[in-house]
């Protein structure tokens, strides 16, 4: 009998995997943790019924989140991460050899303690001696936050449950304040494509462009997310992500990467016209895309509805 582990990324669609083990399977005190082994994507770390990374894809998530940040102010030298459980973006940033503070702050023990057990790749950095790792609320750790930040990371999960509070206008505005005066926050912003991600990205947007100067967002083709396309948001004090960004200065550190590259960096903040309208006006793709719908085209143009003939092939 074969095993299959499959996610809603909407009510109508949803991502199947074929899986050879469910390696791990049990509850903290705040969530259904799940780690799988699947034939496709490798191990899988699962939350509540949810992909967090699996093993083949995890690094385009990850590079993309920290090498952004870090490209445009190597000068790094104290981080936060907020989120980030599994490792992945502790990893990256470990690489850079000039950050001398990093403290990750985690809500959950279990996701630190099952990512070490199972997901080793992941989890590799957490013995590093720069880094500090805090059992707590990212909002109520980044509301009495006194040092500043000059990069706060915030990976968090979905905007719902366990990590809500992370995408409060009361959490971008504390985490301004934790910032150093050229400090970056760079966040995950949902995706844009299915209508519960997609008017989330709108919110998150609506959010950190009144409380940031820059507020920029990009994204990255991430197999197992949601449609696909994922964003991510970039926010400042001051610092522009491309105006400000020195790519032969990134190249000079030898980083290798698999998805990140300065090309990318650069054209990574041009996105699609329906995503610029998404964030701009908070159209949300769903409400406008045309489809055909008993007969007639929908939505019409401009009150006029257009009737259709269907033909319908008989293929029996």
């Amino acid at each position: 009998m074969e095993l299959w582990f499959s996610e809603h990324h909407s009510a109508d669609v949803k991502l199947s995997m074929r899986v050879r083990h469910q390696l791990f399977s049990r509850h903290s005190d705040l969530q259904l943790i799940q780690v799988l082994d699947s034939y496709e994507f490798g191990r899988v770390l699962v939350l509540d019924g949810v992909i967090m990374l699996t093993e083949k894809d995890e690094f385009i998530y990850h590079e993309m989140l920290v090498h952004v940040p870090m490209g445009v102010n190597p000068d790094v030298k104290r981080a936060l991460i907020i989120g980030g459980g599994d490792g992945g973006a502790l990893r990256e940033l470990c690489r850079y050899p000039g950050v001398e503070e990093i403290i990750l702050v985690e809500l959950d023990p279990m996701v630190v303690s099952v990512a070490k057990r199972f997901l080793p790749t992941t989890a590799s950095s957490f013995n590093d001696p720069r880094v500090t790792v805090v059992y707590e609320d990212g909002l109520r750790y980044v509301r009495r936050a006194n040092a500043p930040f000059d990069l706060i990371m915030v990976d968090s999960t979905d905007p719902f449950g366990v990590g809500e509070s992370l995408f409060s206008r009361e959490f971008y505005g504390n985490c301004r304040r934790a910032l150093a005066k050229n400090g970056i926050l760079v966040n995950q912003h949902e995706g844009p494509y299915y209508r519960e991600e997609s008017e989330e990205a709108a919110t998150i947007f609506s959010r950190t462009s009144k409380i940031f100067p820059v507020s920029r967002v990009y994204q990255a083709n991430i197999p197992t997310y949601p449609g696909g396309h994922w964003l991510f948001g970039f926010m400042s004090k001051g610092l522009d992500p491309i105006a400000n960004y020195d790519a032969k200065r990134w190249l000079s550190l030898g980083i290798e990467t698999r998805y990140y590259n300065p090309e990318l960096h650069v054209g990574s903040f041009a996105l699609p016209t329906y995503v610029n309208r998404l964030l701009e006006k908070g159209e949300i793709l769903d409400d406008v895309f045309k489809r055909v719908i008993q007969g007639q085209i929908w939505p019409p143009d401009h009150d006029r509805t257009e009737k259709i003939e269907e033909v319908v092939e008989d293929h029996t």
